[in-house]
């Protein structure tokens, strides 16, 4: 099974019982090579919804000594997919490194062409 690291809002559970139809279970993990800063989020929609415009991303560091703290969670290749249609424009599923050791999917700043270190891979 997938595993999906989250920083945001993906970690309350309203939010997963209304995407995903159940509380995930996780552990606390660090996602390296990243930060956290505030985007602002267009979506009129999506920011109703969570209460306010401006929503946690990660962009790329220059290195893996920059950490994000977290939750990883196990999750069904169906249940990405809904997570894939609950996340607005602004963030793109990538797979990232764990502090752990292992890796997880992840969402991150999306680039205006596409490309931020390892790409969305459908298969």
């Amino acid at each position: 099974m997938p595993h999906l690291f989250s920083y945001g809002t993906l970690q309350h559970e309203d939010v997963q019982f209304s995407i995903f139809n159940r509380t995930l279970a996780g552990r606390e993990d660090y996602l390296l090579g990243y930060r956290m800063e505030l985007t602002r989020v267009a979506d009129p929609d999506f920011a109703r919804t969570r209460g306010k415009a401006h929503h946690s991303i990660l962009r790329a560091a220059a290195n893996d000594a920059e950490k994000v703290q977290g939750t990883v969670f196990e999750v069904t290749d169906a249940e990405l997919e809904l997570a894939d249609s609950y996340e607005p424009a602004e963030y793109m599923r990538v797979l990232g490194k764990l502090a752990s050791g292992g890796q997880a999917w992840v969402y991150v700043e999306a680039r205006p062409n596409g490309k931020n270190g390892l790409e969305h891979d459908d298969t």
